[in-house]
């Protein structure tokens, strides 16, 4: 599973997806592996820009932001990518995440 993360600092879940000029990018099989950092450019000024982030992000299975627009939910579900939204450490999110979907799995 790949996993993209918005993220102004590379430490912390923290931007709106409209806002996420830079995408961390891991990998989960058994063990988490971050891949990379792909950045962007966002005007600070524009609204909806969701739609780049999602582009930059294809080749994800899902995309974590604090938050995103109706707009941005439609054009994730048409790249089947599924949005979830949290704040806060990476590594607390994404594993949390992680856990979500193991216990999921085990029932």
């Amino acid at each position: 599973m790949r996993l993209a993360v918005v993220s102004s600092d590379g430490k912390n879940v923290d931007l709106h997806l409209g806002r996420g000029n830079s995408i961390y990018v891991y990998d989960y099989d058994d063990e988490l592996t971050f891949v990379e950092n792909r950045n962007l450019e966002i005007a600070e000024d524009s609204k909806h820009q969701g739609g780049k982030v999602i582009k930059a992000c294809e080749d994800c299975d899902v995309l974590f932001c604090v938050q995103y627009g109706f707009k941005s939910k439609i054009k994730a579900e048409d790249a089947n990518i599924k949005l979830v939204m949290d704040e806060g450490p990476i590594d607390e999110v994404l594993q949390r995440y992680i856990d979500h979907v193991e216990f999921m799995k085990s029932l």
